[in-house]
């Protein structure tokens, strides 16, 4: 079967796209061993990021089984996550703890 979008581990809640996606199609994700597919809620281009699962707003998203950001509004499955309902938790001096 052809991959349309990859996730790298099994925690994580986003995917990327391998291609462009148009809205109502289905994405074929790879994840480790597994697939899954997903129905596009919204187009989403090659090269971003997209919800595996409903994520609600405050929760972390996951990528490479890694925190990278973190949901500032409810993202349904099969749409776009982007810098319009994530916020970066990386290189932010605002968050360094104990200073």
């Amino acid at each position: 079967m052809t991959r349309d979008a990859i996730a790298i581990k099994k925690q994580d809640n986003v995917a990327t796209a391998l291609r462009n996606l148009a809205a109502g199609e289905v994405a074929h994700v790879g994840r480790e061993e597994e697939s899954m597919a997903v129905p596009m809620v919204e187009a989403v281009e090659f090269g971003h990021k997209f919800a595996l699962y409903d994520i609600s707003r405050g929760t972390d998203i996951l990528k490479y089984g890694e925190v990278i950001g973190r949901a500032t509004a409810d993202i349904p499955r099969g749409a776009h996550a982007h810098v319009h309902n994530i916020e970066s938790l990386r290189g932010r001096g605002d968050l360094v703890q104990g200073s």
